[in-house]
């Protein structure tokens, strides 16, 4: 199968769907490389990054399904190289 790397990026409005997106991405941990997090204390927003290696479907689920999440925005960007499974 072929996979590709990427980030999402994942802004909360509400800091209250936090355990709705720390659970989705659990979910998805096996694609999950790693993850940053800024919760702005001072702002009404937090910032979530990821970088991730999966296959197109996986990783636009996670995006999918984070995006879903009241009050949460999800974004995907992957790169256009292949990399092959050995």
């Amino acid at each position: 199968m072929e996979k590709r790397i990427g980030t999402i990026t994942v802004l909360l409005s509400d800091r209250a769907a936090a355990a709705q997106v720390n659970e989705v991405i659990s979910a998805h941990s096996g694609i999950v490389l790693a993850r940053q997090g800024l919760p702005f204390h001072d702002r009404p927003v937090a910032v979530i990054s990821l970088i991730v290696e999966g296959e197109v479907d996986e990783i636009n689920s996670l995006s999918g399904q984070l995006g879903k999440i009241q009050d949460v925005t999800a974004k995907a960007v992957l790169t256009k190289f292949i990399i092959q499974n050995s």
